[in-house]
Order: structure tokens, then sequence, then C-alpha cells
């Protein structure tokens, strides 16, 4: 009878115990807290006192820790661990939610005391984390309707409801046709150019099936090296096709009528709330802070590197040519002819260099670099559990004391989504310390060999790590402000600045050791993955500025006009696209980063973050990758900081000046 979502966790760290949560338990639990935490805010509406910022909005910011609890390990659980049921519940549960926000945002009495203390505050008395929540709460609600008169605020929640449902229904979608497909192989000569690793690994897969020969699946670990090293081309063709198609069948997965409902009720909300587009609500909360800075910014990079782009895309097409007997290059073509030529040019096999990253030295050199940098701790805790058999989780101390739980959760399984990604099971507050998660889909150990990364997946794991960092050193008084609470185009800096790493040898001595030699990787192929890292920089730079581009397209002030999904991407990526377009396929159905994640109408902010990383990087090259001042100031002035001040503000206090844009053209070899 009894619900563990109802009360504290009774178990060490208060972490959740997994074990015990039933897929049942968690729309009682959502409806009650929710309940609880109305209440709450009825005590703070009802109050006699005159509206202060402690008695109104400290006293609001402790409404609902249940509900946040209980919200994050359902939906982190659909992303890692999902199921029908839990996927059915999710549905349910978002309208819920949806109505729960709005109840609080909508609600003209809370409003009012929120806008008295905004309107009539000392604010010389007041902090400047403090300034900034009264703030950031007073614009939440003008953003989210408060000023609306009561109809538009009906219709808003009616558009909110509608949106929470459409963007699960999108990832399910998505996540349904990524399971569906597999390519059998009985054939072996299909399996020629195919690495051993990733032969073993298909062999294993056809086994769980019960199934002779191999298997190879859309998940990342078994797409990526078959697209790169299948010498058959008719089978990459298949698998490409295959991924395209995703969201994009004649099946009950297409998201195209999906996409255009989303795309038309987020231009409808942002309407409503006064504003030109989607893009110009979202951008006014972000450091570039309008379309036409995103544009300007995306329209420089691009120039800049278009040229590079072209004519390293014609290298490639003469090498194909001549040597691989390719006189078209389509997309299915791309990673393996890319591949070929690094391997001439740079005479780097990227599969030569995986005996040197086993997942669990990384790791461990991983924790050595942090605590170089930042003085933190990691001892695995094997009596805490985690959502599944593969989760791990480590206590996280810094100079002695308990600073964080971090869960790793490293291989694809069905039910997880593709990807990698960082979240929180709990957040950071005024004496509260965080539970943090990593969540990735790397390659498994086979009966033969442990997990061995790909350069490309060690560099996924130092980014993800780097947001984990920023969630595990937050050191704030508010949850609302700590760790990863901040612009969203800001958000990406401690991720990306933590791949630096993964270059220099000093780091690379701490955890790049053959797997069975223990030798450290040698000098020459460590210059190598150096130019390893500038090669191609011209195509990569405009694949992720035409997704740039296609997000925008889908939130600006033009984006009602988009009838045809297809059509309209394929005009939008065509300028930026060398390879021809396929007419079966849709990258739109399964960008789930802006239909499902948070990065709509911000897809940019990776291209922008680098800018930043780049810059900052630079005072680490300067002063030494293991420089303890600079890593304190990174520490104390970005890390720790959350989002208790503007970004700029943050940033300029570490880096003495605004970001240098040339910097990240510098390290991209386009300067």
């Amino acid at each position: 009878m009894s619900n563990p979502l109802l009360t504290r966790f009774e178990t060490e760290f208060e972490a959740a115990p997994f074990s015990k949560i039933k897929t049942t338990h968690f729309i009682p639990a959502i409806q009650q807290s929710i309940a609880v935490a109305i209440y709450e805010i009825d005590v703070i509406c009802k109050q006699k006192e005159i509206p202060s910022f402690e008695n109104t909005l400290e006293t609001l910011e402790t409404c609902g820790t249940l509900v946040g609890r209980n919200t994050s390990l359902l939906f982190n659980l659909n992303s890692a661990e999902t199921s029908d049921a839990l996927q059915a519940v999710a549905q349910e549960a978002a309208p819920i939610l949806t109505k729960f926000q709005n109840d609080i945002r909508l609600n003209q009495v809370l409003f009012d005391r929120i806008r008295y203390v905004f309107e009539n505050e000392d604010r010389t008395t007041l902090s400047t984390e403090q300034l900034t929540l009264l703030e950031k709460e007073y614009k939440g609600f003008v953003r989210n309707g408060a000023l609306l008169n009561d109809s538009s605020k009906e219709k808003l929640r009616a558009l909110d409801t509608q949106l929470a449902k459409l963007s699960l229904t999108f990832g399910e979608h998505v996540l349904a046709d990524t399971q569906d497909f597999f390519l059998h192989i009985e054939n072996e000569a299909q399996l020629n150019g195919l690495p051993p690793s990733a032969i073993e690994m298909a062999k294993a897969v056809a086994e769980q099936k019960q199934k002779k020969g191999w298997i190879f699946t859309l998940d990342y670990p078994s797409y990526v090296p078959f697209m790169t090293y299948a010498e058959d081309r008719e089978l990459r063709k298949k698998m490409s096709l295959a991924f395209g198609k995703r969201g994009f069948q004649d099946n009950p997965n297409n998201n195209v009528n999906t996409i255009l409902e989303i795309v038309k009720l987020r231009q409808e909300r942002a309407k409503l709330l006064g504003y030109e587009s989607h893009a110009a609500f979202v951008l006014e909360e972000r450091m570039a802070k309008s379309e036409k800075e995103v544009r300007q910014f995306l329209d420089d990079l691009s120039k800049k590197a278009k040229p590079a782009a072209k004519k390293e895309w014609e290298a490639m097409k003469a090498f194909a040519r001549e040597n691989l007997n390719l006189s078209d290059l389509e997309k299915w073509d791309t990673a393996y002819a890319a591949e070929k030529l690094k391997q001439r040019e740079l005479e780097l096999d990227e599969q030569k260099l995986k005996p040197y990253f086993p997942l669990d030295q990384v790791l461990k050199g991983l924790f050595e670099v942090v605590n170089k940098l930042y003085d933190l701790e990691f001892k695995e805790n094997t009596s805490l559990e985690g959502y599944h058999s593969e989760v791990r989780v480590f206590e996280v101390k810094r100079r002695g004391a308990f600073y964080s739980l971090l869960y790793t959760d490293f291989f694809p399984r069905p039910g997880k989504r593709n990807g990698a990604w960082m979240t929180s099971y709990k957040s950071q507050k005024k004496d509260q310390r965080p539970h943090i998660s990593i969540v990735c889909n790397f390659s498994k150990p086979t009966k033969t060999q442990p997990s061995l990364l790909t350069f490309q997946e060690v560099t996924t794991l130092f980014h993800e790590f780097g947001h984990a960092l920023h969630g595990m050193l937050a050191n704030t008084t508010y949850s609302t402000l700590s760790g990863t609470n901040v612009f969203w185009d800001f958000v990406e800096l401690p991720s990306q600045i933590m791949e630096n790493w993964c270059y220099q040898p000093e780091a690379l001595a701490l955890f790049a050791k053959h797997n069975e030699t223990g030798e450290i990787i040698p000098q020459d192929l460590i210059e190598k993955i150096k130019k390893a890292a500038h090669f191609q920089q011209g195509l990569q730079t405009l694949r992720q500025l035409s997704f740039g581009y296609l997000d925008l397209s889908f939130h600006n002030s033009k984006a009602l006009e988009i009838e045809d999904v297809k059509a309209h991407e394929k005009e939008q990526l065509a300028p930026l696209q060398f390879t021809q377009d396929t007419d079966e396929n849709c990258m739109s159905t399964a960008f789930s980063h802006i239909f499902q994640g948070g990065y709509a109408a911000g897809y940019y902010s990776y291209k922008w973050a680098e800018v930043l990383d780049a810059d900052a990087f630079e005072v680490f090259l300067e002063n030494g990758i293991f420089n303890k001042e600079t890593a304190t100031q990174f520490l104390d002035h970005i890390l720790s900081q959350g989002g208790i001040a503007h970004p700029m503000k943050l940033y300029k206090r570490f880096r003495g000046k605004t970001p240098d844009p040339s910097a990240l053209l510098r390290r991209a070899g386009l300067a």
C-alpha cells in the first residue's frame, strides 16, 4: 500500500530506491505532491504580511520539492529505461504537470505579490543571487502569461498541454522506429572492412535475438562503425536509408504532422504572449538576444567555413573516384570515404586507437583529470542501486566533504534513447548536494574484449562529464539558479571546454594506455589525433551550422508558411550540403534536440559555446592545463555559479574580457 514517492527517501544520501519504485506509483504520487505544493502556495497567497523577498520569493522557492523529485525520476527513466507502461504514464503525467505549472504561473494573487516585491523591494538589501532570482521569477511569470486576460490564460493552458504531449509523442516515435529496424547478415563476405569489435558485437546481438549470423542496429555503437567501415555499399545504403527514415515512414510513428502541429502551437503561443515568433520568445533569454544576431553569427561562420568545406569535398570526391571506385559520393559513402582519406593523409586508423581507450580506464583517467583540476574524488558505492544493472553509482567528495552522487549509464539497450546526455535526480541548493547522471551509448564489452572507445566516444564522455561538473560543483543558495540552470547558449561551455583535455599529452598520459600491453599512447599517435581534430573541419562546421539554420527556420516569423516538412528541410539544407538529397529520408522527423529536447531556436548554441570554450581554454594553454589557479578561477566564476548572474558577467569575471570569436577559427584551423 505504501508509495515510496510520497515521502523522503530513507536511504543513504536520500538516493532513489529504484527497485522499490513501481510504474503505478508515479501518477498517484505526482497528484498528491502537487496537492501539497498548491497548498503551500495558497499559504503564501493568503498571508497578511506585506509581500517581501523573504515571505514570497524565498518561500515559493521551497514549494513543490516532491513534485520536482518525482517528475525528474519519471522523465529520466522514460529516456533511459522506458517501457510501454512507462511511456503511457509519461503521457498521462504531461498534462497534469503542465496544468500544475500553469496553476502557479497564472495565479494572479501570487503574481501580484511577486510584482509588488519586484517594484518595491529595496534592492540594496538583496544579494546578487537574490536579485537574479527576483528578476527571473518576475520575468518567468510574465513570459508564461501572467499579464494575459482570463480567456487568453485558458488558451495558453490548452496550448501548453498539447505541446507537452506532442513532445513526448515525437520522442516515442523516433525510439520506436530506431528499435524496429535491424540489418541481419548471414553471408560473412558482407562483413568485409568491418573491425573485429563491431563484428563481435553484431554476433552477440544476433545471439540475443536467437538468430544466426550478425545483426546491426541503428544504435550509434552499431550504426556508426558500419557506416564508417563496411565495404558493401548496398548495405551501407540500406542502413543509411533506415536511419534517415525514422519518423518519416508510412506507419504510426510518422512525425511529419507532429512537427507541423508543434511548430504551429509554438508560434501561436508566442503570438499570444506578444512575440513575433517562438524564436523571438526564446532568444529574449539568451546571450544572443535576437534572431538577427543568431543569423549573423551563423552567416559569419559559414562564410569562413564554406571555402574550406568546398575544398575538402572536392579532395574527398577525387580520392573516392581514384581509390574507392566511387564516381559519385552519396550520403551513405561520406563516412566511409572520409575514414579512408584520413587513414591515407594522416596515417591514422581510428580502430588502432581503440585499444588505448578501454572505458573503465578512460573513466578512471577522467576522474584523475578532474581531481587535479577541482580536487574531486570518486569512489564507487555498490550499496546504492541504479535503475538498471549496468548503472554504476559513485560518491563524489571534495576535500573530504560529500559533494554529489554520480550515476553512470554507458551502453545501449532496448528502451533507451540514442545519444548522450547529462541529467539530475536531485538538484543542488543551500544545505543540499546534487545527484547527477550521465547517460551514453558506447560499444558494449564482448566475450573477448572490454568496452573499447573510439576517440569520438572519448570526447563524448568528457563532454557529458563537463555538464556533470556544472551540476556536481554547483554551489548556490537556490535550486532554480543552480548548475545547468543557465542561459541555453551558455550551458555548453562547461561541457565543450572539457573536450580539450582529450588532445593534451599530459592528460592522455593518465588514461590512454593499451588495454593489453599497458603502453602509454605514443607521441606520434597524439600528434595524429591533434591533426585529426582539424580534419574536414570545414565540412563538420557546415554540418552543424546547417542544423542551426534548420532549427531557426522552424521557429522564426515565417515558420507558419511551412506546409511540407521534407520540402522545407531540403530548401534549408541545400546551400550547405554537398551530397544529393534522398527523397525517402528526412532529418527533421528525428531532430529530437528541437522537437523533444530543449534546443528549439537554440541549436546554434553548440557553435556559440565553442567560441566561448576555445577562448576560455586559451587561458589553460597559457598557464598549464592543470594550473590550479586557472582551474580555481573557472570553478569560482563558472562551474559553481550556475545562473546567479548574466553569463557574460560570469565569463568576463573568469576571462577578464569578452570572448574572441577568432579563437574558434584558430583552433579549427580555419583562421
